[in-house]
């Protein structure tokens, strides 16, 4: 098994499915052990990354936790904690502990593993549907002011994808936050699954492929707000053209997210030199009133950062404006002096 990402010899891609839900596809080895799951195919490694997309272990954590309850139960929660980085070369184990099972909530735990290691571990919350009874207290964070989906026709400029990812990001340019203080700052995505989730896979397959996208450009939003290139800042136009030329368009679509984002050079003599997930918490709000496959605004904040560590958060709304998940997380931010562009690595 050295070497090998997946336990068993991946299938083709389902057609009828989304590359989303193809990618978070899970193997049921309840053979060898009770609600043990793995990864159908590999997971991606984000270029410059520890290991794993963090994303991909979330997803496939609350995937596996779904198999074990009733469908008319909705998460509600889900708390994780990264251990270890995941290695891509390694198939990863999802271990399901049922922890209680009630008339109106449900508790799992799941673990991921590799080779017989822990490196992520997650608590995920569940709710019988319409549990709350008929009359309830009820308000919502609107969604912000000045924002507009993207149209059919908007600027490519803007829109990153490739086509190993399995979502397309479009950056809201459309507001000015250079006056603001650095906790006031925002920093704005549109976001949604690339094709149309399948009608086989039901609401979880929406809830589970939001949970994929929820990890994506969280934590960099400490370093956007405070002006940080993740990348030679002093050699930053020698470096997009050593990434053009590359010929990798997931590397492209990263560092074109980040310098929409507003990234410019920063004048201290420092650079970002680790970034790196801890924790992360989504709490659903409404996870049948929305599709993973439409527009979603990420309207992402940062309330703190300092002694190596940050803090960020994240509401995401469907077009309309309907609040549909609340996230945080914290992760270590690491400063160190600047690389030459004849060091960096790609």
């Amino acid at each position: 098994m050295a070497g090998k990402s997946t336990l068993f010899n991946p299938p083709p891609n389902d057609p009828s499915k989304s590359l989303i839900e193809n990618l978070l596809e899970l193997t049921d080895t309840s053979i060898i052990e009770p609600d043990l799951f793995t990864n159908t195919r590999p997971l991606w490694h984000p270029p410059g990354a520890r290991g794993i997309y963090g994303g991909a272990i979330i997803a496939q954590c609350l995937a596996a936790a779904y198999k074990t309850v009733p469908e008319n139960f909705d998460v509600h929660s889900l708390h994780c904690y990264f251990v270890l980085a995941g290695d891509s070369k390694f198939p990863v184990m999802y271990h399901v502990e049922r922890v209680r099972d009630g008339r109106s909530f449900a508790t799992r735990t799941v673990q991921a593993r590799q080779r017989g290691i822990c490196i992520f571990t997650t608590s995920i919350s569940f709710v019988r549907e319409n549990s709350g009874g008929k009359h309830t207290i009820q308000h919502a964070l609107p969604l912000p002011k000045g924002v507009k989906k993207p149209s059919d026709d908007c600027n490519l400029n803007k829109v990153y994808t490739s086509d190993n990812n399995p979502f397309i990001t479009y950056h809201d340019t459309n507001y000015d936050q250079q006056e603001k203080k650095i906790h006031e700052k925002k920093v704005k995505h549109w976001m949604k699954a690339k094709g149309d989730i399948s009608e086989a896979g039901g609401h979880q397959a929406h809830l589970i492929a939001l949970a994929y996208i929820s990890d994506s450009h969280f934590l960099g939003t400490v370093t956007v707000i405070h002006d940080y290139f993740k990348y030679p800042s002093n050699e930053k136009k020698g470096f997009i053209r050593k990434l053009d030329n590359s010929g990798d368009p997931v590397k492209v679509h990263q560092v074109g997210v980040d310098l929409q984002n507003g990234s410019k050079e920063h004048k201290s003599p420092f650079e970002l030199g680790m970034l790196v997930s801890l924790d992360h918490t989504i709490y659903f709000h409404e996870p049948r009133k929305f599709k993973a496959d439409e527009w979603m605004l990420f309207d992402m904040a940062s309330p703190w950062s300092g002694q190596g560590r940050g803090v960020v958060m994240q509401h995401i709304f469907t077009a309309d404006g309907t609040l549909i998940a609340t996230c945080h997380q914290e992760g270590i931010l690491r400063l160190s002096k600047p690389k030459s562009l004849k060091d960096s690595k790609l």
